[in-house]
C-alpha cells in the first residue's frame, strides 16, 4: 500500500471528498469548525429563567425544546434566529450586557442561595432587575462597591487578575503598625502557604488603638486583606470597598444600585469591548420597538370621548363667585317652587336671605286685574345690598 504524499514546504495539504487529509502523514481528518452561537443553557441563564446548571437539569428532564426538538443533552450551540421553549413557555427576549453598581450593606451573603438561611444580597436588589451575577465577592462583613452583571462572561473578564484592575479598600483595623511596615507588602508577601502579589497600603490616621489605611490589590483573593494585615499583627474590625478598576462607589447610599452607561461600560473595557459591543447590538436588533402610545385627546364641547354626540351639556369653567349660586338656565320644566324659608348655611352665617327664582317663573309687568291680589305685579327688586329706602319688599312669594 503506497503511503500518502507529504505536502511541500509552504503547499496546503490536500483533502480527499471523505475529509482526510491526503498530504499529512497521519492521515487524520480535518478539525471540524467550532459551531455558532452560544451554549443553550448558558443563553437560557442570560434569560434569566435560572442558573447554568439549572438550566442542564431542566434539559436533562425534557423540559427544553429548539426548533420543535426536545433536548435530552446541553450539548447544543443555539443562535438568536432559534425557537428555545423552556417548560411550555417561549424564551424571553435576548438582553444586551448591562453593569450596575451596588453599596453592599454589612450582614449579607454574597451567593445567590445560603445553605444557613442568611440573608443574600440577590433578595436584597429591586424587583424589576433581571437575574444578575456578581464580580467576585465581599465577606458577610464587608461593604461597600459591589459590581453585577448580567452577563456571566463579563464577570469572569473582570475577575480576572489579567486586566489590571486595583480593588480599593478603606480598613479599620486594631493594633500598631508603621508605614515603612505597610511598605513591606509592596514586593509581595506568602501567609501560611498562599503567596500574595504587591499591595499598596498607606496609613491614613492613627485613632485611639485603631488604625485606618487604604489598601489597593490587583488580585482579590478570598479574604486576602484580612490575612495579609493579619500577618502584619492587625485586626479588621471594618472593610469598606471604595472602587473597583475605574468604578467607584461614588455617592451610592447604602443599599442603592445603578446601572453603568454602556457607552461608559466600552470605553472601559478597551479590545475587550468589541465582543460585548457586537453583543448589545445583536440584543437591541432582536428587540422589536414598541409604537408609541396615544394620549387619549380631551373630548370636545357636546361630543363624548369617542367622538359621538353627548346628551349631557358641557359644564362651564369659569369659576363660581364664592357665597353667590349659580343662576339654573331656563328650561320647559315647571318651576320650582320656594317655600321661602331661609337654608341652614345662611341661617348660621346672618347673612340676608334672597330667594331665587326662575325667570320664565317671574310674573310681567301690566296693570293687575284684582288690586291687592295675590297676582298683583311687584315692582322690580334692588341690588343685593339691602330692602329699599322707599318700600321694603318680600323676600319670597306671597302665598294665597
Amino acid at each position: 500500500m503506497n503511503a500518502p504524499k507529504q505536502a511541500r514546504p509552504g503547499q496546503s495539504p490536500k483533502t480527499d471528498p471523505a475529509g482526510t487529509r491526503t498530504g499529512s502523514p497521519e492521515g487524520g481528518r480535518i478539525a471540524p469548525r467550532s459551531p455558532e452561537g452560544e451554549r443553550i443553557a448558558k443563553v437560557i441563564a442570560r434569560a434569566g429563567i435560572c442558573s447554568r446548571r439549572d438550566a442542564e437539569r431542566l434539559i436533562e428532564e425534557g423540559k427544553v425544546s429548539v426548533n420543535g426538538k426536545v433536548l435530552t443533552s446541553p450539548a447544543l450551540n443555539v443562535t438568536p434566529k432559534d425557537r428555545i421553549v423552556v417548560d411550555g413557555e417561549p424564551l424571553p427576549q435576548f438582553e444586551p450586557t448591562r453593569l450596575w453598581r451596588y453599596h453592599k450593606p454589612a450582614g449579607l451573603v454574597t451567593t445567590a442561595k445560603d445553605p444557613e438561611g442568611r440573608p443574600t444580597v440577590f433578595e436584597r436588589l429591586p424587583d424589576d432587575m433581571p437575574r444578575v451575577v456578581s464580580i467576585g465577592r465581599l465577606d458577610i462583613n464587608t461593604e461597600g462597591l459591589l459590581l453585577l452583571t448580567n452577563d456571566g462572561e463579563l464577570a469572569r473578564l473582570l475577575e480576572l487578575p489579567a486586566t489590571g484592575w486595583t480593588r480599593r479598600y478603606r480598613v479599620c483595623a486594631w493594633g500598631d503598625v508603621t508605614q515603612e511596615g505597610l511598605d513591606r507588602l509592596k514586593d509581595g508577601i506568602e501567609v501560611e502557604g498562599v503567596r500574595y502579589g504587591p499591595i499598596e497600603a498607606s496609613l491614613d490616621k492613627v485613632q485611639g488603638s485603631n488604625v485606618w489605611l487604604t489598601v489597593g490589590l490587583k488580585e482579590g483573593k478570598n479574604r486576602e486583606v484580612k490575612r495579609v494585615l493579619g500577618a502584619l499583627g492587625l485586626t479588621v474590625n471594618r472593610l469598606i470597598r471604595l472602587s473597583f478598576g475605574p468604578f467607584q462607589i461614588g455617592d451610592l447610599v447604602e443599599g442603592e444600585v445603578k446601572q453603568v452607561p454602556n457607552r461608559v461600560l466600552m470605553d472601559q473595557l478597551g479590545a475587550h469591548g468589541e465582543a460585548f459591543r457586537a453583543k448589545i447590538e445583536a440584543a437591541e436588533a432582536a428587540v422589536p420597538v414598541a409604537a408609541p402610545k396615544k394620549q387619549p385627546s380631551k373630548p370636545q364641547p357636546g361630543k363624548s370621548a369617542s367622538g359621538k354626540p353627548s346628551s349631557a351639556k358641557p359644564q362651564s369653567s369659569r369659576p363660581q363667585a364664592a357665597g353667590k349660586p349659580r343662576m339654573p338656565k331656563p328650561h320647559s320644566a315647571a318651576p320650582k317652587q320656594h317655600s321661602g324659608k331661609p337654608n341652614s348655611a345662611n341661617r348660621k352665617s346672618g347673612k340676608p336671605q334672597t330667594t331665587i327664582e326662575h325667570a320664565s317663573s317671574r310674573p310681567k309687568l301690566h296693570l293687575p286685574k284684582k288690586p291687592g291680589g295675590a297676582g298683583a305685579a311687584r315692582p322690580p327688586s334692588k341690588s343685593a345690598g339691602g330692602p329699599s329706602k322707599k318700600k321694603p319688599h318680600e323676600n319670597s312669594r306671597r302665598r294665597p
